[in-house]
């Protein structure tokens, strides 16, 4: 009697491989991002309005300041440099504030960038960009040839400790680091080097 053939054992299968979920953006994370987006625009639009609000009330202009010690701040430049203002120190140093959404800025971009040029051996011009992104900033300084020292306020530090109401703005430092001047609007070159030439006798 022959006997009965063994059964054939089942073929091995091979577990799937494991599927690596997909991280996801959990909810409170993206209302929190979607916070801070809507924050920063709106900041961004009430520093415009107060620019235009000033600008359409005349307050464009001198304005006068007490005699004190410039803030001292430290700047990473656009260009990947850093600017410390104790360290320029001995010159006069003009520090203007601007955005590149900001239209009297771009009215006096000629203006600053020739005097910087025309005062580049006697005295300091720095940029201060707020409320703004690199690219725009880029940008705007590609467009006007903007080429003395410009660097971001992501935080408003440097503007808070200026006083800084609007954009533009432009506040003058003596030789001695002392802040004895301020133009609040838009800058024309006649008034720019009437600032610094009084700054140089």
């Amino acid at each position: 009697m022959t006997a009965p053939a063994a059964p054939s054992p089942s073929p091995t299968r091979l577990p799937a491989p494991a599927v690596e979920p997909t991280p996801e953006v959990s909810p409170r994370s993206a209302r929190i991002v979607a916070l801070l987006v809507g924050l920063l625009l709106i900041a961004t639009l009430l520093l415009m309005i107060w620019g235009i609000g000033k600008r359409a009330a005349g307050t464009v202009g001198s304005v006068p300041v007490a005699s004190r010690p410039a803030p001292t701040f430290s700047l990473t430049l656009l260009d990947g440099t850093a600017f410390d203002l104790a360290a320029v120190r001995g010159k006069p140093v003009v520090i203007n504030f601007w955005a590149s959404w900001c239209i009297p800025c771009e009215e006096e971009a000629a203006a600053l960038e020739q005097a910087s040029r025309a005062y580049r051996d006697r005295a300091t011009f720095v940029g201060v960009n707020v409320q703004d992104t690199e690219p725009l900033a880029r940008d705007f300084m590609r467009r006007f040839g903007v080429t003395y020292p410009n660097g971001r306020d992501a935080s408003g530090a440097i503007a808070v400790e200026y006083g800084m109401g609007g954009v533009p703005e432009t506040y003058f430092v003596d030789r001695d680091g002392q802040l004895v001047g301020k133009w609040q609007g838009a800058l024309d070159e006649a008034r720019l080097r009437s600032f610094l030439d009084d700054l140089l006798r």
